[in-house]
């Protein structure tokens, strides 16, 4: 029986999963296999790479550099977070990822991006953190108007969560049968927003109707997969960490007080369900 890691995405909410990851590597827990969208997927790296504390370090560190992220770098270049500090010069030279515990560790780990000509999810194992993998991670994690499209092969892709914004069923449709997942949002939670201004994205992605489309259905199709997030649940078949309540952090999050608010309520979940979870995965 495969044990997997689903992480949901959510930008600087994504912290709170940093917290969860932290704890979870500190004890020594391992999976078999690990998601990530966006958010997800540029964090939970470091579950691979066993780096606890890195992503919070480099985001308390950059988070107010307008190489890492800003409106001069959205307006210069057509990313808000500055493609080459982020995916460059943060993980090769100010703050390394450890490509070789990557590499070495046998945790399988994938990323979810959406293809823009369909609007459909496509899923990417990466495989020894090089340039190929970050270029994947970052398509995950590209928000539209916010973003430029991102170009892997023939394939034009966008954040992930438009299509997939918690890749439960693909992991089970890979073979995982005993599944934790992360989500940055309390269970009450209600989408009613979806990916902000629809005319701002119809009019940044006019040549990609599907993706546009998907951008607009993305509320209902995150509330059902929250829908089966909780019969998945109480059927016993996956076990839930989720924020006790709405995390009041911006989708940047430029104030280091409140990314260390996040992150430190994402170690005290996961520390006062830890006893529930290890009883799960022993189950």
């Amino acid at each position: 029986m495969k044990t997997g890691l689903v992480m949901e995405g959510g930008a600087m909410k994504g912290i709170f999963t940093c917290g969860v990851i932290d704890v979870m590597m500190e004890r020594g827990l391992t999976f078999d296999g690990a998601i990530g969208v966006s958010a997800g997927a540029a964090f939970g790296c470091n579950l691979k790479s066993n780096q606890p504390g890195r992503p919070l370090r480099y985001n308390i560190k950059y988070v107010n550099d307008k190489r890492y992220a800003s409106f001069q770098s959205l307006f210069t270049t057509g990313d808000f977070y500055g493609v080459d500090f982020c995916y460059r010069r943060i993980p090769d030279e100010l703050d390394p990822w450890d490509r070789k515990a990557f590499r070495e560790n046998p945790m399988e780990f994938y990323c979810v991006a959406t293809d823009c000509e369909t609007g459909k999810a496509v899923y990417h194992k990466c495989k020894d953190g090089g340039e190929k993998d970050l270029q994947w991670i970052r398509a995950s994690a590209s928000v539209p108007v916010v973003s430029r499209v991102v170009e892997i092969g023939n394939r034009k892709l966008l954040d992930g969560g438009i299509s997939d914004p918690i890749p439960l069923r693909y992991f089970e449709w890979k073979g995982y049968s005993k599944n934790v997942v992360i989500t940055t949002k309390p269970a009450d939670y209600v989408d009613r927003i979806g990916w902000g201004s629809v005319a701002a994205v119809k009019a940044a992605l006019h040549k990609y109707p599907n993706v546009v489309r998907a951008t607009e259905q993305s509320p209902n199709h995150y509330n059902r997969t929250m829908e089966y997030l909780r019969k998945r649940e109480e059927e016993g078949a996956i076990f839930t960490i989720r924020p006790p309540q709405d995390l009041e952090i911006g989708a940047v999050g430029k104030n280091e007080e409140n990314l260390l608010r996040v992150y430190k309520i994402g170690r005290e979940t996961a520390i006062r369900r830890w006893n529930d979870l290890v009883r799960f995965l022993n189950s």
